[in-house]
């Protein structure tokens, strides 16, 4: 979609869409917008010359013209004074890449639904699934793998919201002419730009909008939170994949992460990817965001800085997006070892459940100094929390032994997770399907 031969045929799909709008109003000849229309066509143009010219021109599209001029001109000499009738060359550049940006979008919209669909199975299926919570990267209380995967869902449905919301404000035409009047088409140029959006099927802004990049800065921030979260879930899924946790793993196959030294090695190569693509992301947005303030009508360099940077951020998060797609879908849950991982500290994660149970009778802060000075005597005999507090006057006398006993059971410390995760789910599903 961001190759040099779309981003020549979008273009060339701006002036066929102008040619036939001005044809349609009576702006230009008819007989002339056909011949036009039907030489907008990538492979007619010599891409060799194209880009030794656009090197002196300044732009792409004033040597493409002057080749589509040339090429109307052979079969109707008539019909090739009115190439690019009125229109400007930023005109042609700005809507080729909307239109590039169109296709991407419903493209990743498809994406994220399919991620969205991915992960919503892996709240339901590990619903009521017991996990160590982590904080700090340290074991913290009990949780559920499924509340892990509801939170990756809440925010791709946020994210889905955006990309949905965000089309309504991008996929508009850029049709000003000159300096943004249409003046050279005198009192036809809003007749001749509806007729244009409706040839191109895009929305038509109150005014052009040449200088001001905030409906580009708007696609490049918004792919970059995506692709932020993305890298969250991917961090998470490494940090879960490493020998010592072993809690999930990316799919396997063939060739799939290996080592050229050690035959063992199971990398988590897709996390790999997106978490690069992540990194990559903030420093092409910063480029973007840098070049909005432009001179006047019509910008300077910054306009410049958007050629390559947009579309290589449409590709990083497209490819992240893809990555994620087919390993969440294929992601290796562990149950058991979940199960196991919570009593790795020897119950020391179930620490804050009894100094809740014991804050009732003694106080929070007297509650939670005891449990201090337990947790720590459990760490320093390698004794298992439980025996430990079992042993004090403190505990005895206030909690029975199947009391106690209960607050090390994960089930019985899980708070709002379940209901947290019915709700994620609900919300969901409540966000329609894209045209992808």
């Amino acid at each position: 979609m961001f190759s040099d031969r779309v981003r020549v045929q979008r273009m060339l799909d701006f002036e066929a869409a102008l040619a036939r709008a001005e044809g349609r109003v009576g702006v230009i000849p008819a007989a002339a917008a056909s011949v036009i229309s039907e030489k907008c066509r990538a492979e007619l143009v010599d891409f060799e010359a194209l880009s030794r010219a656009a090197v002196e021109a300044g732009n792409l599209a004033i040597p493409m013209i002057k080749q589509l001029t040339e090429l109307v001109r052979k079969e109707n000499p008539e019909a090739a004074r009115y190439v690019h009738w009125g229109a400007t060359s930023q005109d042609a550049i700005d809507t080729g890449l909307v239109l590039q940006v169109r296709e991407a979008l419903r493209l990743i919209e498809g994406g994220l639904e399919r991620v969205s669909d991915a992960v919503a199975m892996l709240a339901e299926k590990y619903r009521d699934t017991p996990a160590a919570a982590r904080t700090w990267m340290q074991q913290a209380i009990p949780t559920v793998f499924g509340l892990k995967a509801a939170g990756w869902l809440d925010a791709i449905t946020r994210h889905r919201v955006r990309i949905r919301e965000l089309q309504e404000r991008v996929l508009v035409l850029q049709f000003g002419g000159a300096a943004g009047t249409l003046a050279s088409l005198h009192d036809r140029g809003l007749e001749v730009a509806v007729a244009l959006g409706e040839e191109l099927q895009l929305a038509v802004p109150d005014l052009p909008w040449h200088a001001h990049r905030d409906r580009i800065a708007d696609l490049a921030t918004t792919l970059a939170l995506m692709t932020g979260t993305l890298g969250k879930i991917a961090r998470d899924v490494s940090l879960q994949m490493q020998t010592e946790v072993g809690e999930v793993s990316e799919p396997a196959g063939e060739g799939r992460g290996g080592s050229s030294t050690m035959p063992q090695k199971r990398n988590p190569v897709a996390c790999a990817a997106i978490l690069a693509a992540s990194e990559r992301m903030p420093g092409l947005v910063s480029v973007i965001l840098s070049s909005m303030p432009q001179e006047q009508e019509r910008g300077l360099g910054g306009w410049h800085a958007e050629w390559e940077t947009l579309p290589e951020l449409v590709r990083v998060s497209g490819g992240a997006l893809h990555r994620a797609e087919e390993m969440i879908a294929g992601l290796e849950v562990d149950a058991e070892r979940m199960r196991q991982n919570l009593e790795i500290t020897h119950g020391l994660i179930y620490a804050e459940a009894v100094a809740m149970a014991l804050s009732a009778q003694m106080g929070k802060r007297a509650a939670h100094e005891l449990l201090e000075k337990a947790s720590r005597k459990a760490m320093s005999e390698r004794k298992h929390l439980s025996d430990v507090l079992a042993a004090y006057p403190e505990v005895s006398s206030r909690l029975k032994a199947t009391e106690l006993a209960q607050l090390f059971d994960p089930m019985k410390y899980l708070g709002m997770s379940s209901r947290f995760v019915d709700r994620v789910l609900a919300t969901s599903k409540t966000i329609p399907k894209g045209k992808a």
